[in-house]
């Protein structure tokens, strides 16, 4: 198994150089082709007294947005190296376009989303929704990072669906990485699961093996992510789990911190 096509969702937040750098450095790697995905919408006048008028203004932002997807899609061109690229840009709301792009899609690239990251302004998308919808697994990758080694991976292991998903869209990062930790937290901890996902690993030819964190006060996902710290891993690897969906999507704690705070890239699948 390996990525033969990649999605990256574009803004025009500061971020959006470092994440083309680093999906162009995945497409290079397992060479894929990538994709650039920019949308917004034109916003709808406010108050205009006629036809004509409401016409004029409608051209005017227009013209804007296609000067903006044109500027975004030159530093996407101008960051990602070598790799083989493909364009796609439309004037609609963006988690619906990233979304509809993604069903000829292996791999789909996000920046996080972050109470203190940047704004990435309307074209931005947040990684929730698109985990939710894409039906992909999704990379989200925080602020100032252009690249990922991915030669150390932390599988944070829950016996779900969600889980065992994540672990096979990871199987390509998995098979080349010199070290995987299978990592089980939290207060249903068990070695039990892990060992067997670890012994799956392993014949996909994995270096591997597995961890039962301590209990501690600390929530579970700082735990994994203190670990990764600890043993110098650039790429986690969990299932996104949800409460419910009522206007939208709301998150268990693990899930939401990590979209929130990870300071490593994290893989991750619905």
């Amino acid at each position: 198994m390996s990525y033969a096509s990649i999605l990256v969702s574009l803004d025009t937040g500061p971020d959006t150089p470092d994440r083309a750098r680093l999906a162009g450095g995945v497409a290079l790697r397992f060479e894929a082709t990538l994709t650039g995905v920019a949308a917004r919408r034109i916003p709808s006048p406010v108050a205009v007294n006629d036809i004509q008028e409401a016409e004029s203004l409608f051209a005017e932002e227009k013209a804007k947005l296609e000067e903006e997807l044109s500027c975004v899609r030159a530093v996407f061109e101008r960051s990602v190296g070598e790799a083989r690229v493909d364009w796609r840009s439309d004037m609609v709301a963006p988690v619906p376009f990233l979304v509809e792009q993604a069903r000829g899609a292996d791999l789909v690239i996000v920046g996080r989303r972050g109470i203190d990251d940047e704004d990435p302004g309307d074209m931005g998308v947040l990684p929730g929704p698109v985990l939710m919808e894409a039906g992909r697994p999704v990379l989200v990758v925080p602020p100032r990072i252009e690249q990922i080694q991915a030669a150390r991976i932390v599988i944070a292991w829950k016996d779900t669906p969600e889980a065992r998903r994540a672990i096979s869209g990871a199987l390509p990062f998995i098979k080349r990485a010199d070290q995987v930790y299978v990592v089980t937290a939290g207060d249903d901890a068990r070695f039990e699961g892990a060992e067997d996902v670890a012994t799956h690993l392993a014949r996909h030819g994995a270096h591997v093996t597995t961890h039962l964190l301590a209990r501690s006060d600390l929530a579970a996902a700082d735990e994994i992510l203190r670990f990764a710290a600890r043993h110098d891993a650039d790429l986690v690897v969990m299932g996104a789990y949800d409460h419910s969906r009522l206007r939208e999507w709301l998150f268990g704690g693990a899930t939401r911190e990590i979209l929130r705070t990870t300071p490593v890239c994290c893989l991750m699948s619905h």
